[in-house]
């Protein structure tokens, strides 16, 4: 098969365009035909190489991916040759006492695929049976690659570990992103007012037709100084950061007394630093988050085909052009998803 495979960490010129072996499937595996994969900033930092994961080179990242089931191993009955569907990223073990409270992203094993295991970058991908989720008739494969990841990970973020409640006010960082995108219509959808921030004024006009409230061009304005006009002085309840020490202070200081920071990424650079007497006298509270549940997915895969929650999709590269498309996610000169088309 053909595949945008890592062959060597760092730039650009260790993801090759390369032949791979077919995968076969194993007892309870499938092998689909990737029909779409979007990329994620993890594949970015799949390529470049960090100490969270340690790859056996050559590897096929990719976690989003849609796709069509044509080859099925033992033992598997959820699926059949044919089967349109949808990949779960979450890699468990289901068996340790996280798994079976159902809280996925806390396995003691936990992995997401195309990290863990080759991923859609390719012709081909073999997939656990039980990570296959049924592909919405009205979506199209593209669409059905564009959410699975980033709105998983808003959703638990905003619903689950932050208690997103209606009326509360919400800043969305980076409103552009996958995540970003995702977060809008997630806190929208729960009844918030979203003041999403953006670095052009193009990416924050899409972001107010996406459903934000108030937008900030933090290119040009202050993030905190914005907020507390927007909202007579107050601050937001809940901010929504995945960006890290570029605005990690100014996110803090957005918030209302008792208000909250939830988190799940650190794209610009893994420390922050702020003042600790800050955080305790306004009551604040800090929320690390990562993935979600399978269970949340479900909902977000019934959403989307009920048109309720909509995948955004930026460009679209033939798989052959791999290295064009992380080229595009590094440059941030997006506004959504980025999706590879075998």
């Amino acid at each position: 098969m053909k595949a945008s495979a890592i062959v060597a960490h760092g730039g650009f010129e260790g993801l090759r365009y390369i032949d791979l072996p077919d995968p076969q499937p194993s007892q309870k595996e499938v092998v689909i035909r990737v029909c779409a994969c979007a990329l994620n900033h993890l594949d970015i930092w799949l390529r470049k190489g960090i100490p969270a994961y340690r790859l056996e080179l050559p590897h096929v990242p990719g976690s989003d991916v849609a796709g069509e089931v044509v080859a099925v191993g033992d033992g598997v009955t959820n699926v059949k040759v044919g089967d349109k569907v949808i990949v779960n990223p979450n890699l468990t073990c289901g068996e340790c006492e996280w798994c079976r409270m159902g809280e996925d992203s806390m396995c003691d094993s936990f992995g997401i695929f195309g990290a863990k295991c080759w991923g859609g970058y390719a012709e081909y991908a073999k997939v656990p049976a039980r990570n296959l989720i049924p592909m919405p008739e009205n979506l199209t494969f593209e669409q059905a690659a564009a959410f699975p990841l980033t709105f998983l990970t808003a959703w638990h973020m905003l619903i689950t570990r932050a208690g997103l409640k209606p009326s509360e006010r919400v800043l969305v960082v980076a409103a552009g992103s996958g995540v970003g995108v995702a977060a809008i219509q997630i806190a929208k959808l729960a009844g918030a007012f979203v003041i999403a921030t953006a670095g052009t004024d193009e990416k924050c006009e899409r972001a107010k037709a996406l459903g934000a409230d108030a937008v900030i061009n933090h290119s040009r304005e202050n993030i905190a100084e914005r907020v507390k006009i927007l909202t007579d002085g107050r601050g937001v309840d809940l901010v929504f950061e995945h960006v890290g020490h570029e605005v990690f202070e100014r996110c803090l200081a957005s918030l209302a007394k008792g208000g909250r920071l939830v988190t799940c990424g650190a794209t610009t650079r893994p420390t922050a630093s702020f003042d600790i007497r800050f955080l305790f006298s306004r009551q604040l509270s800090i929320i690390g988050s990562m993935m979600g549940r399978t269970s949340e997915l479900l909902t977000i895969v019934r959403l989307v085909s009920e048109g309720k929650l909509k995948p955004v999709i930026d460009k679209t590269f033939p798989l052959s052009e791999a290295v064009k498309a992380q080229e595009v996610l590094e440059s941030r000169n997006f506004f959504g998803k980025l999706v590879l088309v075998p």
